[in-house]
This record gives C-alpha cells, structure tokens and sequence, in this order.
C-alpha cells in the first residue's frame, strides 16, 4: 500500500502543528491518521496534494520517494521514565533544532537507560554517555554487515554537523569505519572526547505507557494508544484545543503507533478524564495488547495480534517487560522487539495457489532487543501453533529473568563474529541454521550445513541442497 508521512522532527509535535496537519487531513477527505515506527505521522489512504514538495513547513514524503528519514529520539520518554540525569527535555530540543535539513540517513538520538524508543534502528545512533553532553555514536550505514563503534564521544553541538560530514562522505564513496573517522577529523573541527569505557545498556522491563500518570508534584502525562493505528482526527483537533486551553507545548509520538502529553496540570486532570470518557476512549489495555509492533496499514498484521492476544488473555498468560513484534520476512533482521512473529514470503510460483502462512518465531538474546542478536526458536509454524509457542518463550523469560550478566556492546560485537552458519533456499526463503538443526528431517541441533549429505532437501519446498545459500559465515 502506498502511503504519504509527514515528518515529525524526533517525534516531537506542537499542538498548533498537529491541528494543522489535522486539518489538513480534513480538507482531503480523511476521518484518521496514524504513526509511524519513526515517530511520524502517516496517511493511511495518502494525500491528493497537487505539488510534491513542502507543503508551508510541513515535509512530506510522497509514495515512491526516497528522501525524508525522520529522527527518531527519546524525548518522549524524558521527565516521565528513567532517564540518563543530564540529558533533559530541553537538551534533546536544543540539539533537534540544529537539524536545519532532514537528514538522508536515518539518525536515532537516544538515552540508553529507556526502554520506550530502540536505541539501534538507525544508520548513525546516538546514545548518551555518563559524561554530560557526550553521545557513543553506533554506525551502520546501508549495506554494512554489522555495526561499528565511532572511535570518540561526540559533543551535543556536533551531532548534526557529524551527520551533514558523514552524508556527503558517503555519497562520494563507499567507506569504512576508520575511513570515515578520518575524513570527518579532517574536515570539522569539532569537541570530541575520548571513550574512557564501553557502553553498558542496562535491562528493565518494558514500560506502561498508557492512561493517566502522577508526573512531578503537580502534573500529569497522558499516553494514549488505539489498536488499530487509525485515530480520529475530531478527536485530535478537540485535543489539541485542550492542549492549547491548558498551556501545553508539545506532543510526543512514540514508536509504538501512540502518543503521549506530558504537563497536564492537576488541576485540569478532571477536565482531561470527562474529555476522554466523552470520547468513548479506553486508556486500560493490558500489557498483553499494548506491547506490539505492527507494519502500518497491514489488516493481516493485525488481525493475527487480536488472534494471538485474545488466546493468550484465554490462559491468563503474562507479559510483563516483553514486547512483540509481526512483520513480513526480514532479510536485513532490524526488529526491536524482544519477541518476532515473522510471516514467511510465499515461493513465487505457488502465489496463484491457496495455501495456509506459515510462521517463524524469533527472540532476543536475554529477550533484550538492544543485544541486537535474535535467536531462531521456530521456523515454518502454522498460526494455531503460534500461541502455544509465545507461551513458552513468556515462561522462558520468567525463568531466565535476572540471570543474564549484562554485556557491553563491544563484547556482544565481537561474539556477531563468531556465529554459526545459516544457508537459505532460494526458492521459499527457508533457513537451515546449525544451531537448531531440522527436526522434521531427523537433523540434530550442531550439524553444520556443509555436513550434510548431498541428498538433503528443502524441509518447505523440497528444493535441492545445492539451492541453499550461505547466509553468515563464521569467521576464524
């Protein structure tokens, strides 16, 4: 499905900007709109505009375009979770505004000791560091096999001026990691410091991040969140004239598909409760619902979450600290959930003919998303097995839970090195991972691929050995 998004510069939105855009809906026959997992604002049915560019200050992207990665930042979460002492509100603010063009690449500035926004999901990720105004910069450009460490820690004011350096860098030729380091040093004159020890990302459990919440001594935040992505837009607009009534500056999307208001004063909680009970909105959802990441716009997607969801609430199961994730098959692997349902692409020749989904279920090592390493636990699952599955993986956390040793990232890089190898059908997409070897073909888990005899076939489509491709290799 083609969509139009609206950039929404680290999530951040005025009221003022959201009724705009809200109105701007309106006028093109819309009733709803909804967020992105880069915190930005989509049509679902896109835009009619008659002029591709920017439409006043607003930047849209068009189906089709390529520009317009919008940055993601945790400042959603500032003031209301965890957060890192030095990195306040205003701090990421000041360091948005220096961002006078949209960046190319996708840029994520982000506080480690949150758990709302991933912290990985972009080509250059900013993290803050314990020293005040200093950021660990985690690279991954396109066409990168993995991940790289930026050799120094970057100063607050320099992070756009690194991004704008480390586009025009690239757009020359295609470098790596040291390259990079060297061509920027000689170019910006900037205040680095050095790394004086690895990045630490400590776990908690993910967080509620919806209804009505104490923030301060005489404030509230609100985080709202509808199931199927579509919110209202007279809904919005009467927000945003309550937003406006009750001094409120700023509106936070999450990557959640939500959003939340921060500073409501507590004297106008009441007023803010009958507004919402008016409305008809429900701001109890359990865990269980709230947890999830959908593609946008995907009726599938969501009809296997209210599936899965509505099976596991049967058997009062607990999900406390996970998150889930459904998506089609990913062959870059850039999930941020603890939890993947992977749907699996259907053999070309096989598209004209009926045949049931089938599944892979995947989860994070230590079910932390910021280790960046997910672990295959089920390949080619039909839908009702899917929740027998999710069960097991809930009690598998439970039981592992606060028995896992944090790991820095520069260990956690080093053992990517070291994984096993994974071949792949070229026909149906199939796995083959020593890890876990095949079961449905009597193959114990640690047989690598190469040991297997020539006459081994597909376990989907019956395809040859020799069809398989090598997927990660390890490396001595």
């Amino acid at each position: 499905m083609e969509l139009t998004r609206l950039i929404v510069k680290g999530g951040v939105i005025s009221p003022g900007e959201l009724r705009e855009v809200v109105n701007m809906a309106m006028d093109h026959g819309l009733d709803s709109i909804s967020f992105g997992s880069r915190q930005d604002i989509i049509f679902p049915k896109g835009l009619n505009l008659s002029s591709k560019e920017k439409i006043g200050k607003h930047h849209f992207v068009f189906p089709n375009e390529k520009s317009g990665n919008n940055i993601v930042s945790s400042y959603v979460s500032t003031d209301i979770f965890r957060n890192t002492n030095w990195l306040t509100g205003n701090k990421f603010l000041y360091i948005l505004e220096q961002f006078k063009e949209q960046p190319k690449l996708k840029v994520n500035i982000n506080d480690p000791k949150q758990q709302l926004v991933p912290l990985f999901t972009g080509h250059l990720n900013f993290i803050a560091s314990e020293h005040e105004d200093y950021w660990y910069l985690y690279i991954r450009l396109p066409k990168w096999e993995r991940m790289e460490v930026y050799p120094v820690l970057i100063y607050s004011w320099d992070i756009a001026t690194f991004c704008y350096e480390i586009e025009k860098i690239i757009a020359e030729e295609s470098y790596g990691i040291d390259m990079i380091f060297a061509l920027v040093s000689e170019a910006l004159d900037t205040n680095n410091r050095t790394i004086d020890k690895p990045l630490n990302i400590p776990f908690y459990p993910f967080p509620y991040y919806e209804g009505m919440n104490r923030m301060g001594i005489d404030q509230y935040w609100l985080g709202l969140y509808w199931r199927n992505n579509l919110y209202d837009l007279d809904f919005l607009k009467e927000m945003c004239d309550l937003c406006f009534d009750c001094k409120i500056g700023k509106i936070c999307i999450t990557p959640w598909k939500s959003f939340i208001v921060k500073g409501i004063p507590k004297d106008r909680k009441l007023e803010w409760e009958k507004f919402l009970g008016k409305k008809g909105i429900n701001v109890r959802h359990s865990l269980l619902e709230l947890n999830w990441h959908l593609p946008v716009a995907m009726e599938w997607a969501l009809n296997l979450k209210t599936f899965l969801v509505r099976t596991l609430d049967q058997f009062d199961i607990s999900t406390y600290g996970l998150t889930f994730g459904i998506s089609e098959y990913n062959r870059d692997g850039h999930y941020f959930t603890s939890i993947v349902v992977e749907k699996n692409e259907l053999p070309k020749d096989l598209e004209s003919i009926k045949i049931r989904d089938t599944y892979n279920v995947l989860f994070a090592k230590n079910f932390d998303p910021n280790t960046r390493e997910y672990i295959v636990h089920s390949q080619d699952i039909d839908k009702l097995e899917l929740p027998t599955i999710l069960i097991e993986l809930s009690r598998k956390y439970f039981n592992e839970l606060g028995n896992s040793i944090p790991e820095t990232t520069e260990n956690q890089q080093k053992k990517e090195k070291t994984q096993l190898d994974i071949y792949q059908c070229q026909e149906c997409l199939t796995l083959y991972n020593a890890e876990y070897g095949d079961e449905s073909q009597g193959i114990p888990k640690g047989i690598l691929f190469t040991d297997l005899a020539d006459t081994y076939c597909c376990s989907l489509c019956e395809a040859p050995k020799s069809n398989f491709k090598i997927l990660e290799a390890v490396e001595h």
